[in-house]
């Protein structure tokens, strides 16, 4: 049934809610995989002269990339499973 009081395009943004929840969810977790990774690299390998230049060119590579992405959707995924089951 149409409300007249609803915007247009409500029902489009509803469908899209989920998608933008999981979009924000999954960013969440691989800011928090790169933020790890980025503490590691102060930590662990504390030298001398090491830039924080240096080390952000050294975490952001295409492995890195693939596995944040692959550990937030196993997370995504895990957590929407509890989030049902709870």
């Amino acid at each position: 049934m149409y409300d007249e009081s609803m915007p247009h395009n409500f029902k489009g943004l509803e469908r899209l809610a989920p998608l933008w929840r999981a979009v924000i969810e999954i960013a969440f977790i691989v800011f928090l995989f790169y933020s790890n990774l980025l503490m590691g690299e102060f930590t662990s390998s504390n030298g001398q002269g090491k830039t924080f230049v240096f080390a952000l060119k050294d975490i952001f590579t295409g492995t890195n990339f693939t596995i944040a992405i692959v550990s937030a959707l196993i997370g995504y995924a895990g957590f929407e499973y509890l989030r049902t089951k709870l």
